[in-house]
């Protein structure tokens, strides 16, 4: 549909969930594609699957570390070429408040999500400023639109995204790179969705199945509905975007 052929694509968190559908989506658009995780057993998986039907190489990185970082940039430039595209979806979710967080909890949570990002973004940028061309996606959440509760450091982290996005595209775009964010609401058959459902259960709280008739559409989403969007906002068609926090929440948030 909207034919990459010959681009070369870094995904985050590549190897399960929301990550390896928007791996798999960008494959089937002809995008060579890096795929990274710091999980090896998941990351072999996506690699058998995605592999099969195109340029695919992976990676175990963990995107706290920045040099590990720097050294998966430096690897896929010589796998693939100059990477057109960056998409940091690795992340985490946790559920608590101020009154039962602990700090390493809280932090761990800011490292991966929030850090995770700055570092792949300080070790990719400078190479698409002297291309003059570069597009980058940054997984936000709709919690990062809207304080929720139980959900202290999942909401900081991902208001700090949509800032950082919102800044990258003000400082890029005369370098001719697009910044903006995708902000899903509950997604299903994800590892995140999984083990939120499990703290909410154990707190006594409705799961996002137990939730979804108050989505307006009716039912939760799928990675493959954020992977869409996604793939649109990378292409040609929404060359005059930028900045923007896209929500893909089935209607629960419009702002």
């Amino acid at each position: 549909m909207y034919n990459y052929a010959g681009q070369v694509a870094v995904v985050t968190g590549a190897a399960m969930g929301i990550g390896r559908a928007i791996a798999r989506k960008l494959v089937t658009e002809g995008c060579h594609v890096a795929l990274w995780d710091k999980n090896a057993e998941a990351l072999s998986g996506a690699f058998a699957e995605l592999s099969a039907g195109g340029s695919v190489s992976k990676a175990v990185i963990d995107v706290t570390d920045l040099d590990a970082v720097k050294s998966g940039v430096a690897e896929t430039i010589r796998h693939h070429g100059p990477i057109d595209i960056l998409v940091n979806n690795a992340g985490v979710g946790q559920v608590a408040s101020i009154i039962d967080d602990k700090p390493e909890d809280f932090e761990s949570t800011m490292r991966l999500n929030v850090f995770g990002t700055f570092n792949c973004c300080h070790a990719v940028v400078p190479s698409m400023v002297l291309r003059k061309s570069g597009r980058i996606i940054n997984l936000s959440s709709w919690f990062g639109k809207v304080g929720r509760p139980s959900s202290l450091a999942y909401c900081a982290s991902k208001f700090a995204i949509l800032g950082m996005t919102q800044s990258m595209a003000l400082d890029l775009a005369a370098h001719g790179i697009r910044v903006n964010a995708v902000c899903p609401g509950a997604i299903a058959n994800t590892q995140m969705r999984d083990f939120a459902d499990t703290q909410l259960s154990a707190r006594g709280l409705p799961t996002a199945a137990e939730r979804a008739h108050t989505i307006p559409l009716g039912r939760l989403g799928e990675p493959e509905d954020v992977a869409n969007v996604v793939a649109f906002l990378l292409s040609s068609q929404a060359d005059y975007m930028t900045g923007q926090g896209i929500n893909v929440t089935g209607g629960v948030w419009m702002n």
